[in-house]
């Protein structure tokens, strides 16, 4: 007997065919809402895969610029509701205030973080510049490239998720998450990398993804000072990149990959 894994959902489907149609099951992407709240107050509502909340609440609550640490995070809950999912999070009175001025900025919640801002001027906020004292090989690149797919059992199962890989130097991958959402799964594996006190400097990350700002932004953010992705990168992407310092290689292919930005174009 086929076991479910947790974030996907067995559900009857109907197989048509050229003259014959067929029942079967499958094995569907789950995807819920996950409320957020600060200090009993609603923050956010993101539409993810409900697994790794934890990681996804610790690296959402970094990438937002909301904490600093995961020690900021003084208590962490985690509850299935009838309508979805609800993660309760208490933080140091200082983190709380940004929180609340974060959600007077915003008119709508969105996955990238930005939907919604009132201010045009937010989208060029400034950004940390990124360390870019770790030499790591092309090799290192296509070595990670390789492996991915051996580390992607949801999207084996249901060929529905996108994937956030953190590789060392060497190329081996270390962390991965995946989620519906591409922003999901980079939040969540920024998650787990604080979880276990892994420096997003000492590697790369590797998405399945393609690379809009926002995910230059959640990158630069937390640290890391090259990103690699499946798909293109639009031009915005490049533009935050370079003002970052951040290495940006995208439509990596087993052959061939293009790097759009890197440190010496700051």
């Amino acid at each position: 007997m086929q076991i479910t894994p947790a974030g996907a959902l067995d559900t009857q489907v109907v197989r048509i065919g050229l003259g014959e149609r067929s029942t079967e099951r499958r094995l569907l992407p789950e995807e819920a809402a996950i409320a957020f709240e600060v200090n009993g107050r609603n923050y956010a509502v993101m539409m993810a895969t409900p697994v790794d909340l934890a990681d996804f609440a610790l690296g959402f609550m970094l990438s937002e610029q909301i904490i600093n640490a995961a020690p900021d995070i003084l208590e962490l809950s985690v509850r299935e509701s009838e309508h979805g999912w609800l993660v309760g999070l208490w933080l140091e009175e200082d983190c709380v205030r940004r929180a609340r001025q974060r959600v007077r900025l915003r008119t709508a919640e969105g996955s990238c973080g930005l939907c919604g801002l009132q201010s045009l001027a937010q989208v060029h906020r400034p950004l940390p510049l990124v360390d870019q004292s770790l030499p790591i090989a092309d090799s290192a690149l296509f070595a990670a490239l390789a492996s991915l797919r051996d580390h992607q059992p949801l999207n084996a199962s249901t060929g529905g998720f996108h994937a956030a890989a953190f590789c060392d130097r060497h190329g081996y991958i270390r962390v991965l998450r995946e989620d519906v959402g591409r922003h999901n799964a980079l939040d969540k594996l920024i998650g787990a990398l604080r979880s276990e006190a892994l420096s997003p400097g000492e590697g790369f990350f590797l998405l399945t993804s393609r690379c809009s700002y926002e995910l230059v932004e959640k990158t630069a953010i937390a640290g890391c000072p090259l990103l690699v992705t499946v798909s293109t990168a639009t031009s915005l992407a490049v533009e935050r990149a370079k003002a970052c310092g951040l290495t940006l290689v995208a439509l990596a292919r087993s052959d061939a990959m293009l790097e759009l930005s890197s440190a010496s174009a700051v």
